[in-house]
């Protein structure tokens, strides 16, 4: 009989059959020995399945959709590297024909000749926009002949935490404004009694991650007005614009926000939110050029380029920015306006249905961002919460989060729900079936349920 080589013989094996499929696969330790990529493939694939579908996770802000031409773009660029510049020079341009594109979304004075860069994400962005807000503060500290030992940093105690980390990492007090009943979000309410010569800056959000609620910019800039005809203190403000700053400009243009305010030094968002873009990339653009300092500003010599570069990454994919301009064309201004408000009539068209069922109260709407939070109405029950009502929408394959809100509201529990692009209304009809189903479920229990004592950590 004809010898045949082993490879041959596994690849005709059935491929549960096969050797790496028929037996364990020891996960945390390095393998002696490699397999057919079939089988690691089926392998990996496998594993893989266990997650939940990312169409029905109404936990998450990013995008888990684009188009077929999106995906073999993505296919065709997956390989550059953003931050070669020399190597890759039209992703390099690409990069800023987004920034400047987006410059003028945002109504910079001077749309080319400010500045701006991608990121990895949201998060990053808003650690060089405070960077550059405490390298200014620094120099003007110094000339003064003043100490630069205790910056500090104002912000909604719902802010993201990634502005925690960047207070914790870049040695800045974060003071944190509670939010109230009364003031569900920093809107200048005492902001003076924050306010002192050692403020680099104040953080608005355009979007709160607890609740989608807008944060108003031109009411917070009008009250450092005041603080600044007072005390002398010119105090600028960063937008994390990280869903709002998508959503804003096409179905709420009268909102003043943008640069249309001085005070508004820098921008940040996700392209891989509202952006519409898969995971992995963000943005932040500066006013004017003058408000990023110049030695924050490296000039690297990198395989035989010499480029500016302002990031906390270095080698990072390119991808992700191609698939933003791709979008950008593909969509432009209408396209945008059209899929937000999509979303937005998705959000609230579900935020109605949950107010009208008996237990439930709204904490927002989603008239924002598409984005709203309920709770359980005062004194309902004591039988059932909210993280109930979680774990049954999750046996449908639902993905709707409950969680505490911050601070001096800690005690208060609420769901939450972000409409993005691929939540068609047909899915919404299903999930408030779903919601309103589940609810009467918990509502017919005859005895208490046990209630947890403690819940995961909220992650934004």
């Amino acid at each position: 009989m004809p010898q045949h080589d082993p490879q041959d013989i596994l690849s005709v094996n059935p491929i549960f059959s096969r050797e790496g499929e028929a037996t364990q696969i020891p996960k945390y330790e390095f393998p002696e020995s490699g397999m057919l990529p079939k089988t690691a493939y089926q392998i990996v694939h496998d594993e893989t399945m266990l997650d939940g579908n990312a169409r029905l996770n109404l936990a998450t802000f990013v995008g888990t959709w684009m188009d077929d031409n999106a995906n073999r773009l993505y296919a065709e660029t997956y390989d550059k590297n953003m931050i070669d510049k020399d190597e890759y020079p039209q992703t390099a341009a690409i990069e800023q024909y987004c920034w400047k594109m987006l410059a003028g979304l945002w109504h910079s004075p001077d749309p080319q000749g400010t500045i701006g860069t991608s990121t990895i994400g949201s998060s990053e962005a808003c650690m060089l926009g405070g960077l550059a807000f405490k390298r200014l503060w620094q120099h003007k500290r110094r000339a003064e002949g003043k100490s630069t030992d205790k910056p500090n940093l104002i912000m909604s105690s719902a802010v993201q935490v990634c502005w925690e980390k960047f207070c914790n990492y870049f040695d800045i007090e974060a003071r944190l404004v509670p939010i109230s009943e009364e003031h569900k979000c920093l809107d200048g309410y005492e902001l003076e009694k924050y306010v002192d010569e050692n403020t680099i800056g104040v953080v608005a959000i355009m979007g709160v991650t607890y609740t989608g609620m807008y944060e108003p910019v031109k009411q917070v800039a009008a009250k450092l007005d005041e603080i600044q005809a007072s005390t002398g203190l010119d105090i600028p403000i960063h937008v994390d614009g990280a869903s709002g700053a998508m959503i804003a400009p096409f179905i709420q243009p009268e909102l003043e926000w943008d640069f249309q305010l001085e005070r508004v030094h820098s921008i940040s968002t996700s392209g891989h939110k509202y952006g519409l873009v898969y995971p992995g990339l963000g943005w932040v653009v500066w006013r004017e050029r003058q408000w990023l300092p110049e030695d924050l500003i490296f000039y690297v010599s990198y395989l035989g380029g010499d480029m500016p570069t302002f990031a906390l990454n270095f080698s990072r994919p390119g991808a992700q920015v191609v698939l933003q301009f791709y979008m950008f064309l593909r969509l432009g201004f209408e396209g945008y306006k059209k899929v937000q408000q999509t979303c937005q009539d998705v959000a609230l068209y579900l935020s109605h249905g949950i107010s009208e069922i008996g237990p439930f109260e709204l904490w927002n709407d989603g008239s924002d961002i598409p984005v709203f939070a309920w709770r359980l109405k005062e004194g309902h029950t004591d039988r059932w919460t909210l993280y109930n009502l979680a774990d049954r929408l999750r046996t449908k394959g639902w993905l709707v989060p409950a969680y505490p809100m911050p601070d001096n509201l800690g005690n208060l529990t609420v769901e939450r729900i972000v409409v993005r692009n691929g939540l068609s209304m047909d899915l919404a009809g299903r999930l408030l079936k779903d919601i309103q189903d589940e609810t009467a479920y918990l509502e017919n229990l005859s005895a208490p349920m046990p209630v947890e004592q403690e819940h995961p950590g909220f992650h934004h």
